[in-house]
Order: C-alpha cells, then structure tokens, then sequence
C-alpha cells in the first residue's frame, strides 16, 4: 500500500522523475511548468523545503512501494487555520482510487497534526476525475474562478465539522 510522507531532500530523485514522466499529461488540464522547473529543479526543492521548515507550506508525496512517487498533495499558504491544497497524481495511478485516499489522508494530516481548519481546493472544468474527488471527500463548490486561464471551480472543506 502507498504511503504518505512529508516531503524531504530524499525524494528528490523520484519526485523529479515523476514531474517529467508525467508532464504531458499533467498539462492537459494545468498550465505546464516549463522547462525552467526542471532545470532549475534542484533550487525550487531546496526553497519549498524551506517554506515548509517555516511552517507555511506542508508538502507530501505519496510514494508506491518500489519508491515510485505516485502523487504530490500539498497544502499551501497556511495562514490562520486555512490553506489551500493542490495535488497531481501520475497518470499510471489514475482511476485507482489513488487521489482520493491521497486527499482524505492529506486532509487528516490537516486537521489533526497541523491544527487546520479550513482547507480550499480548485479543480479545472476540464477535470471531471479532479471534480468528483474533491466532492467525494466532502469539498463543498463555493464558485467558479479563472486559474491559469482556465475555468476552475473553487471548494471549501470545514475539518471542524463532522
């Protein structure tokens, strides 16, 4: 079974890997990262590492049990019991149930180890599969916005409910 973890220098390696095996289709329904984010790879780690020693980000792959990098559920821009999550899972693992346990156990980890209250999520219109996980795991649609160009729907989850 795939397990969650805070993300470390020692992922690097099979994080890199899965943001290049999967950049294509991740562009499909997310702006790219351009080619800037690989090369300067290294550097955009280590400054995320550092967000995340601040206490302003949490990040977390999930991790196959071959070392594989299956998926990334982040949590951002924490600020007064909120933060926002984004989360991308290899196209491989599509299908599987493998976003939403990523995001029910992300949400957990929220709630109980980092004392939020309030989580916000948007997914692409163009993303049905990123649609229905968020409302499978209790996200509540609040409205729609533009990200990146794209038409989004923003949802908000209470983790102090329930």
């Amino acid at each position: 079974m795939p397990t969650l973890e805070r993300l470390g220098p020692l992922h690097a390696p099979a994080l890199l890997r899965f943001e290049r095996v999967n950049r294509e289709y991740f562009a499909r329904f997310v702006p790219d990262r351009g080619d800037d984010y690989f090369d300067e790879f290294a550097d955009r780690l280590a400054g995320l590492l550092r967000e995340q020693e601040a206490g302003e980000c949490h990040f977390h792959v999930l991790v196959d049990e071959d070392g594989t990098v299956l998926g990334r559920f982040n949590l951002v821009d924490v600020a007064d019991g909120s933060a926002e999550l984004g989360y991308r899972v290899a196209e491989r693992a599509t299908g599987r149930g493998v976003a939403r346990e990523g995001v029910r156990r992300v949400c957990a980890l929220a709630r109980d180890e980092y004392g939020l209250r309030r989580l916000v999520a948007s997914a692409a219109l163009a993303n049905p599969a990123s649609l229905a996980v968020l409302r499978r795991t209790g996200f509540v649609p609040v409205e729609e916005v533009l990200i990146g160009g794209q038409p989004c729907l923003r949802h908000v989850l209470d983790l102090t409910s329930g």
